[in-house]
């Protein structure tokens, strides 16, 4: 019987050792088909867009009844897994109470509706592409929505942002072949999905980028703001190369789309029956 185990054991370090070598393997051949920039550090250039519901809710969520009933199905919102590491977002019980109200009226109130800009790490998962632009001092990320952008300054911790902004202070450097990105200074009106899901001035985001593949990438962002969450948190997702032919951001100027929304009540006669 003791032999007999011997053997089992020595079987089984055998296949341990043969799945380690293999996934030394295959991650070397990953590391291998990365694109690298002429500096030789991994090159995030181009289109990249993420897929699901996240924008929605970015905790798991049922498919629910939408905010205008007249919609139908098209205007229904769709279920997601969420990307929350998890699945759920440690808030205090105050700010938890304060999501739930965000939640009940998000369609007057959360910030994108009305085309602002949606801050970090919102920006990366809505259902619009956005573009990297990479050189070895900066790194320009351009949104197809609202025409945001950000600029990401590298190698220069030291660097403090004048004021606070929409879309934060990014500051960037590469570990190993993994960008990594500290945005601080984002105001404290953005929400994280229509859920209502929201920070403070405090949030502190750590953004990862890495290759999974020459078109995937996996986005992971660590969050801290102690003023609504008990500990920090990470979303995970992958992003997705678009390689349509021709692929290229267009205009989503959404302002014009708002200002019945938002100014229609200044028109004359605008509260006449």
């Amino acid at each position: 019987m003791i032999s007999t185990r011997k053997q089992l054991f020595r079987y089984l370090s055998v296949i341990l050792l043969l799945t380690v070598s293999l996934i030394n393997i295959a991650t070397a051949a990953d590391n291998s088909s990365i694109p690298r920039t002429a500096d030789g550090n991994p090159d995030f250039g181009g289109i990249w867009q993420a897929i699901g519901s996240a924008n929605f809710d970015i905790e798991p969520h049922a498919a629910d009844f939408g905010p205008i009933v007249e919609n139908g199905a098209i205007g229904a919102i769709p279920a997601g897994l969420g990307i929350v590491v998890g699945g759920e977002i440690p808030y205090t019980a105050a700010a938890r109470a304060q999501q739930q109200a965000n939640k009940e009226n998000w369609l007057e109130n959360d910030p994108v509706v009305k085309c602002y800009m949606p801050g970090i790490p919102r920006a990366n998962y809505m259902p619009f592409p956005f573009q990297i632009i990479q050189s070895p001092d900066h790194v320009v990320v351009a949104y197809e929505f609202a025409s945001a952008s950000r600029i990401v300054y590298m190698s220069q911790p030291d660097f403090e942002a004048p004021i606070f902004s929409w879309m934060g202070h990014s500051r960037g450097h590469f570990e190993g072949d993994t960008l990594v990105i500290d945005v601080a200074d984002q105001v404290p009106d953005t929400w994280f999905d229509h859920a209502g899901n929201h920070h403070t001035d405090a949030l502190r985001v750590t953004e990862r980028y890495t290759h999974m593949g020459p078109n995937v990438l996996m986005y992971e962002a660590t969050l801290v703001d102690p003023n609504v969450y008990t500990e920090s948190w990470t979303v995970r997702f992958p992003l997705y190369r678009r390689l349509d032919e021709n692929m290229q951001l267009l205009e989503y100027k959404c302002v014009e789309f708002t200002e019945e929304l938002i100014y229609g009540h200044l028109r004359k006669g605008a509260n006449s029956d």
